[in-house]
């Protein structure tokens, strides 16, 4: 499948074009009006620091719908003991740096670069960002970040310094996004762990499809709360 390069005009191939693997263009740039362009038809950056900008739309697609979510009785039990305090949008700039800095098995590096933080933090002060955080002891234990179109949500990263912080702080974002009767979370890449907490894989012309439903209808821009 060719890779398209990108110039200056704000226009994306169509994410049908991209191979099952899922890389789409090259090129372009991380100005807000791109990024949100790209979320709102499937595509997102990815790439490593000394690599052009890459964009993909994988085929299948991970995503959960909300009232699918996988509670374990263990991580129940200590969301209702309150072992941590939750928040969101409280420490944007915080969540991302320290999805950036975390320690991954098999990854060298990190795709959260510079410069990719600083376009999400501007995406978060326009209010299409949001972060969730979890505090134990008055310190950032775990979090993750993403962006929100329409009634679908779009994760992009986690991470944790004490067990289960990730996992408490994506519980809780869940139940917000449900009550506001989001469609789906995206959650880009299929893993096991994001399986065993119910999410699916989907074909992405019925992604697609699920999407162009969903960015349409009114954003929840601003800072989100409990």
């Amino acid at each position: 499948m060719p890779v398209y390069l990108l110039n200056e005009e704000l226009v994306f191939p169509h994410p049908s074009l991209a191979d099952d693997e899922g890389l789409l263009a090259i090129g372009g740039d991380l100005s807000l009006e791109r990024l949100l362009q790209a979320y709102a038809n499937g595509i997102f950056p990815w790439y490593s620091e000394d690599d052009p900008i890459m964009w993909w739309s994988p085929n299948p697609r991970c995503i959960l719908y909300p009232d699918k979510l996988i509670v374990s009785d263990s991580l129940r039990r200590k969301i209702k003991k309150g072992v941590f305090e939750v928040r969101f949008d409280a420490n944007f700039a915080a969540v991302i740096s320290a999805c950036a800095n975390a320690e991954r098995p098999a990854q060298d590096g990190t795709w959260i670069t510079r410069e990719i933080q600083e376009a999400y933090i501007g995406l978060h002060r326009l209010g299409f960002a949001h972060s969730v955080e979890t505090y134990k002891d008055k310190e950032l234990a775990g979090g993750l970040y993403g962006v929100s179109i329409g009634n679908a949500f779009f994760g992009e990263s986690m991470f944790h310094t004490v067990s289960d912080a990730s996992k408490v702080a994506f519980v809780h974002l869940v139940e917000r996004v449900k009550s506001w009767k989001f469609s789906f979370i995206d959650n880009q890449q299929v893993t096991s762990h994001l399986l065993s907490l119910g999410a699916e894989a989907i074909p992405r012309d019925v992604f697609l499809k699920l999407l162009q439903e969903s960015v349409n209808l009114p954003t929840h821009r601003g800072v989100w709360s409990l």
